[in-house]
C-alpha cells in the first residue's frame, strides 16, 4: 500500500531540461549542484561527463563534443553548477539570445505566377545593348513567361497579354508588341505538360502492377 501511495507520476515531476538524457541524469546533476564541498562537486561533475560521453563512445574524446557535453551539463543545472570547466562556460543569456533574422527576398511582383527569377532575367536583359543578342534574350524570356502562364492552370493565352506583362515588368524598356514575331504556340506547351503527366501516371500504374505480381487472389 505504501508503494502505491509513493508512486511518482511524470505529470507531478519537474519538467526535464534535456529530455534525451532522462530523469536519472537530471537527478545526478541536481545532486551535484547540492554538494557543498568544491572538490567533491568537481569530482561528481567529471563522473557525470564521463557517463554522458559513454552514450556516444566514438565521440567522447573529440574536443568539440566534450565542449558540447559541458555546455549541456551547465544547461541541465540551470547554470547553478559551480565547477571548474576545461572550456569557457557559455552564459545563459547567450544561449537564450535569438539569432538574427535571415534576409529573405521580399519581392512582391505584380504577376506572382511568373516568379522572381523572371524579374531578375528582365532586369538583366534591360542592361544589355540593343541588338540581335538582346532581342533573342527578350523573346526567350517572353516564351518562358508564356510557359509559366500556362502552368498557372490556364488553357490558352494570347501573345499580346505576355507582351503587355513584359512591357510592365521591364518598366517600358522592352516592347515586343509592335513586332510581327509570335511566341511558341500554346498547344506545344500544353502537349508537353500532358505527355509528362501521362508518363508519370503510366509509371505509377506499372509500379502497382509489378507490386501485385505474384500475389494470390481470392
Amino acid at each position: 500500500m505504501n508503494l502505491v501511495e509513493n508512486l511518482e507520476y511524470n505529470t507531478e515531476r519537474p519538467q526535464l531540461i534535456i529530455p534525451e538524457y532522462g530523469r536519472h541524469f537530471q537527478k545526478m546533476v541536481d545532486y551535484a549542484v547540492s554538494i557543498e564541498d568544491d572538490e567533491e562537486r568537481n569530482r561528481v561533475a567529471q563522473s557525470i561527463i564521463s557517463v554522458m560521453g559513454n552514450l556516444q563512445p566514438h565521440l567522447r574524446d573529440v574536443s568539440d563534443f566534450q565542449h558540447k557535453l559541458w555546455d549541456q551539463l551547465f544547461i541541465m543545472s540551470d547554470f547553478k553548477l559551480d565547477v571548474e570547466s576545461p572550456f569557457p562556460i557559455t552564459s545563459k543569456e547567450v544561449l537564450q539570445q535569438r539569432p538574427d533574422a535571415l534576409e529573405y527576398p521580399q519581392n512582391h511582383p505584380k504577376y506572382r505566377f511568373y516568379g522572381n527569377n523572371i524579374k531578375r532575367m528582365i532586369d538583366e536583359a534591360v542592361k544589355w545593348d540593343k541588338g540581335p543578342k538582346r532581342e533573342g534574350l527578350e523573346y526567350a524570356i517572353a516564351n518562358h513567361m508564356k510557359k509559366c502562364y500556362l502552368n498557372w492552370n490556364k488553357d490558352t493565352v494570347d501573345d499580346k497579354v505576355i507582351f503587355k506583362h513584359l512591357h510592365e515588368l521591364s518598366n517600358g524598356e522592352i516592347s515586343l508588341d509592335a513586332e510581327d514575331e509570335s511566341l511558341t504556340d500554346s498547344g506545344q506547351f500544353l502537349n508537353k505538360r500532358s505527355s509528362k503527366s501521362s508518363r508519370s501516371s503510366s509509371s505509377k500504374k506499372g509500379s502497382r502492377s509489378n507490386n501485385n505480381r505474384g500475389k494470390k487472389r481470392y
